[in-house]
């Protein structure tokens, strides 16, 4: 199953307490939780290519599935991880006690990030 394509950002919960608990400021957080996000994702083979645009921010992440790549988290914190394939269609990471699940079904990509009792999902749409 490829991952290749855009996708809209239909909905997400918890976005405001856990961009928080990442320690990003407010201002930033209430411009945030309204804007359209659109997400590229690029696959060939083991290698993927994520852009994420949400309003004027641009965030690029590139890593090939089983070896060590930096990504860039949503608070612009630059850290090294290691992006493992379960199935055809989970992408998943543990990072500074986080864990992050992109599973794709069908046209939907639902993204699951994971701290503590604190979980972010994010649903996007193929277009």
């Amino acid at each position: 199953m490829s991952f290749t394509g855009k996708y809209e950002l239909q909905h997400q919960e918890n976005f405001e307490p856990f961009m928080r608990a990442l320690g990003l400021p407010e201002d930033q957080i209430q411009k945030g939780k309204d804007l359209k996000s659109i997400s590229e994702i690029v696959q060939d083979g083991k290698n993927f290519t994520v852009t994420v645009t949400t309003g004027s921010k641009v965030m690029k992440n590139q890593f090939t599935i089983g070896e060590e790549s930096e990504i860039e988290m949503l608070n612009g914190e630059k850290v090294k991880a290691v992006v493992q394939l379960e199935g055809n269609n989970k992408l998943v990471t543990q990072v500074k006690g986080m864990k992050s699940v992109t599973e794709l079904n069908g046209d939907t990509i639902t993204y699951t990030m994971t701290m503590g009792d604190l979980t972010l999902k994010r649903v996007s749409k193929r277009i």
